[in-house]
C-alpha cells in the first residue's frame, strides 16, 4: 500500500510547451536598459514626483480592489488546507451519558413486605476514540491537494495582477490630471488674447478701421474658446474622483491636496530590456494562466483516478458503562478495527463524463493560456509603437512651437517698430498658444506611453520577493 500511494498513474502531463516566446520585440526602442528588478518593481519612482509616490504608497495600501484580492488569497489559502487534511486520518474523540426510564420494564424484587414490583432507571455511559483513513492508493488525494494549491498560488497572482493594474491607472490618470491642467493655464491665456483682440477690433471700429464682421468673427472664436473651459474642468474633476476612488476616498477628498496646477514630473523611468521570454515570469496574469492550466491538470488526474479502488482504514477504541437501578453496574472496553475496499462496477457513465468533462476544461485553459500570451506580446508591441509615435509627434509639436515662438516675436517686433499692426501680433500669439496646447497633449501622451509599457511588461511587482 505504502509503495502504490506513493506512485501518481494518472497524473496527466502539463500541456504549456507549446508555448514559444520569440527572441525580442520587433518595436523596441534602442534606447533600453538593462532589466533591474528593482527598477521594474518600483518604476514610477523615476518620474520623481513626490506627490505621485505619496499616492501610490496610499493606494497600495487602502485601494478596495487589492484588499478584495488579498482577502481572496487567504481564502484560497485555507481551503488548501481543507483539501490537504483528507491526505491524513482522521481522529475523532466521542462521548455520550444519559439515563432512561421505561414504563414497560417492571422487575420483581424482594422487600421487607414481600415481592415488590417497580420501574429500574437505567445510567449509560460511553465514550472513547474513532479514526478513519483513505488511503490515497492511486494519488487522487494529492491531485486534489495539488490543484487546490495551484488555486491559491492563482489567487496571489490575481492579487499581483490587480496591483499592476491599480499601479499604472494610478499613474495614467495622475498624468493626464497635470496635462489637463497645464493645458487649462495655456486656454486662459489664449481666452486674455482673444479678449484684448476683442477690445481692439471694439477701438479700431470706433474708429472707423474695421467694420462689425470682423467684430462679430472675433467675439464668436472668443466664446467657442471659452467653452473649451468648462470640458478641461470637467476632465480635471473627474479625473482627481477617480483618483480618490482609486485611494480607497470619498470621490471628494483630493480636490484641495490636487487642485494646484503642478507641471508635468520632468524626469521619466528607463525602458527596461525585458525579452518576450522574461513576460512569462513578470506578466502576473500570464502566472495567473498558468496556475489554471496545472490546476486543471491535477484536476483530470483526479477524475480519472475516480477508475481506481478506493481502500478505507478505520479503527475505534473506547469504554461503556450501565448501572441499572440498585444493580452494580456492568463495564466493558470497546476495540474495532475494519478496513473497505471499494471499486467502480457501474455509474452510467458518470465517471468517464467526469473525466472528459475535465479534459474539456484542460484545453479550455491550455488555448487561454496560449491566447493570454499572445495578447501579452501584442500589448507589448502596441505600448512600444504607441510610445515611438508619441516621441515624434512630441519632438514635431516641439519644433512647430519653436517656430511659433519665433514667429510671435518677429511679429510684436515689427509692431514695435510700427511695421506691422497689433491685430497681427495677437494673431501670432494666439498661434503660439494653439501649437503649445499641442505640445502640451504630446508631454502627457509620450509618459502615459511609458506608463503603458511598464504595465504590459508587467511592472510594479517583483518575482523575487514572490519566490522568496
Amino acid at each position: 500500500m505504502l509503495v502504490l500511494s506513493a506512485c501518481t498513474p494518472t497524473r496527466v502531463d502539463n500541456p504549456l510547451n507549446r508555448v514559444a516566446p520569440p527572441k525580442d520585440w520587433h518595436h523596441a526602442p534602442d534606447t533600453r536598459t538593462n532589466s533591474n528588478p528593482a527598477d521594474l518593481k518600483e518604476w514610477w519612482q523615476g518620474f520623481q514626483d513626490p506627490k505621485m509616490n505619496a499616492l501610490i504608497t496610499q493606494a497600495l495600501a487602502n485601494n478596495h480592489d487589492l484588499r478584495i484580492a488579498v482577502a481572496r488569497v487567504r481564502e484560497a489559502k485555507a481551503m488548501t488546507t481543507v483539501v490537504e487534511s483528507a491526505l491524513y486520518p482522521g481522529i475523532d474523540l466521542f462521548g455520550s451519558g444519559g439515563r432512561e426510564k421505561k414504563i414497560d420494564r417492571v422487575i420483581g424484587a424482594p422487600t421487607q413486605q414481600g415481592l415488590g414490583l417497580f420501574t429500574p432507571t437505567a445510567d449509560m455511559i460511553t465514550g472513547g476514540v474513532a479514526a478513519r483513513w483513505e488511503i490515497d492508493l492511486f494519488g487522487v488525494r494529492h491531485l486534489e491537494a495539488e490543484a487546490a494549491s495551484a488555486q491559491a498560488e492563482g489567487a496571489e497572482q490575481a492579487l499581483h495582477a490587480a496591483q499592476v493594474g491599480l499601479l499604472a491607472q494610478l499613474a495614467t490618470n495622475y498624468l493626464e490630471l497635470r496635462g489637463v491642467q497645464q493645458r487649462t493655464g495655456i486656454l486662459r491665456e489664449n481666452i486674455n488674447i482673444q479678449r484684448e483682440r476683442l477690445r481692439a477690433l471694439q477701438t479700431f471700429n470706433h474708429a472707423g478701421l474695421v467694420n462689425q464682421a470682423d467684430i462679430a468673427g472675433q467675439e464668436t472664436l472668443l466664446r467657442t474658446t471659452e467653452g473649451s473651459l468648462p470640458v478641461l474642468a470637467s476632465a480635471a474633476s473627474n479625473l482627481i474622483h477617480r483618483l480618490a476612488v482609486l485611494l480607497g476616498e470619498p470621490p471628494d477628498n483630493l480636490e484641495s491636496r490636487l487642485a494646484d496646477a503642478d507641471p508635468l514630473p520632468a524626469n521619466s523611468p528607463n525602458i527596461p530590456r525585458l525579452l518576450p521570454s522574461g513576460l512569462l515570469e513578470q506578466r502576473p496574469d500570464l502566472r495567473l494562466a498558468r496556475t489554471e492550466v496545472s490546476a486543471m491538470t491535477a484536476g483530470l488526474g483526479a477524475a480519472r483516478a475516480d477508475l481506481f479502488p478506493k481502500l478505507v482504514l478505520s479503527d475505534g477504541g473506547g469504554f461503556g458503562a450501565l448501572a441499572v437501578g440498585g444493580f452494580p453496574s456492568l463495564a466493558e472496553s470497546v476495540y474495532a478495527l475494519g478496513s473497505g475496499l471499494t471499486a467502480p462496477i457501474f455509474n452510467a457513465g458518470r465517471i468517464q463524463a467526469h473525466i472528459t468533462a475535465a479534459d474539456a476544461r484542460l484545453d479550455q485553459v491550455a488555448a487561454n493560456y496560449e491566447k493570454a500570451f499572445l495578447l501579452a506580446l501584442e500589448d507589448v508591441e502596441n505600448a512600444f509603437v504607441a510610445h515611438a509615435a508619441s516621441l515624434e509627434r512630441r519632438d514635431r509639436m516641439a519644433e512647430a512651437e519653436t517656430a511659433a515662438e519665433q514667429a510671435s516675436r518677429l511679429a510684436n517686433a515689427l509692431y514695435q517698430r510700427g511695421a506691422n499692426d497689433y491685430l497681427s501680433a495677437l494673431d501670432a500669439q494666439r498661434s503660439k498658444l494653439v501649437v503649445t496646447d499641442e505640445r502640451a497633449k504630446a508631454e502627457t501622451a509620450v509618459r502615459v506611453a511609458l506608463v503603458s509599457i511598464y504595465r504590459a511588461l508587467g511592472g510594479g511587482w517583483s518575482a523575487e520577493d514572490a519566490h522568496q
